[in-house]
């Protein structure tokens, strides 16, 4: 095995942080590549890597594994500890990563990832409410029922991974999650979360797109992003 990970922008991809934290944390090795957004769609550039024109996208020695969903299973194929051990922290997991990837609309376009930024949210639709309510209840389920300090138990899964794209929004944009709190704290001073945070803070590119997508969620407080 001969991984290469290929994500875009540390500010702005959320959907490169899960496989490629879920790699780190789990000491998969793998070459890191990176390919920035660099307009509103790079899909034909993309589609140069992924059938989809879409990151993050896994190479593992010529065969394309492509869609974080596909990535995860595809790992938990060939390593240990993608998925939880005990069968109902497994059941748990899969569940929630699963409702992770395929749903929370309002919580992706309403508090759109950018991890330099702390934002003032406008106020909240109905349906922003219902995915942050749901987000506190998965935390506050799973700290509970598996004794934590990960949302499946003692240890670091790929259900912590496919969430803590929310533990930045949830800082950023300082969301109520309730007891599900300790677990953001928690996952963000993962170490591979602070390599993840400074790479972001040290970006001096900008994306017009994803730029005007944070000024439609509220006003920027604070930009810690180099100038």
């Amino acid at each position: 095995m001969a991984y290469t990970l290929i994500t875009a922008n540390r500010n702005y991809s959320s959907w490169s942080l899960r496989p490629w934290l879920l790699m780190k944390a789990l000491g998969i090795p793998f070459t890191d590549r990176l390919e920035p957004f660099t307009k509103p769609s790079n899909y034909d550039e993309f589609r140069a890597f992924s059938p989809t024109g879409q990151v993050p996208a896994l190479v593992d020695d010529g065969v394309t594994v492509w869609d974080s969903l596909g990535i995860t299973l595809y790992l938990a194929g060939r390593h240990e500890g993608v998925w939880p051990a005990d069968p109902a922290a497994r059941a748990f997991a899969q569940c929630a990563v699963t409702e992770m990837h395929g749903g929370f609309s309002a919580l992706r376009n309403d508090c759109t990832m950018n991890v330099g930024v702390r934002v003032t949210p406008r106020p909240m639709r109905p349906a922003l409410v219902r995915d942050v309510a749901r987000v506190r209840e998965i935390f506050e389920e799973g700290l509970a029922r598996f004794g934590g300090p990960w949302l499946a138990g003692e240890a670091f899964t790929v259900l912590d991974a496919f969430f803590a794209p929310v533990a930045f929004r949830v800082r950023t944009y300082g969301l109520d999650v309730g007891k599900g709190q300790a677990w953001v704290d928690h996952v963000i001073a993962h170490p591979a979360m602070q390599e993840w945070e400074a790479a972001a803070l040290a970006e001096t590119w900008r994306e017009v797109g994803h730029e005007e997508e944070l000024l439609a969620c509220g006003a920027i407080t604070a930009d810690y992003r180099q100038a």
